[in-house]
């Protein structure tokens, strides 16, 4: 489903991948049966691919790392956590175009 550009975050590799990102970092609280999340792949690969050295794109499958669904508040997929330095800088729900998710990033700085 996710490109090669999209990395798979685990509860056992989540802290390490943000941490040590030199990048913003995107991060995709999905699961599997939700039809938005999978409206969301695509654009999330796409953007992963087209800024590639300029962010850094993550997906977390929410029915395989609830413990990471609890600490960010998880309450409705998908929902999109955007990282700088480390830290969680804003929140999206639902599915973004491409645009805003540029936008959003170019905000970052």
């Amino acid at each position: 489903m996710a490109s090669e550009a999209v990395i798979t975050l685990t509860e056992a590799n989540f802290e390490s991948e943000i941490s040590s990102s030199t990048v913003p970092v995107i991060v995709d609280f999905w699961a599997e049966w939700c039809g938005p999340c999978r409206m969301l792949g695509p654009i999330l690969d796409d953007l992963a691919t087209s800024q590639e050295g300029k962010v850094k794109i993550g997906k977390v499958n929410v029915d395989e790392a609830p413990g990471l669904a609890t600490q960010f508040s998880v309450r409705s997929i998908p929902m999109l956590v955007f990282f700088k330095d480390g830290k969680a800088v804003d929140t999206v729900v639902g599915v973004q175009s491409k645009d805003a998710l540029t936008k959003r990033l170019a905000a970052l700085g």
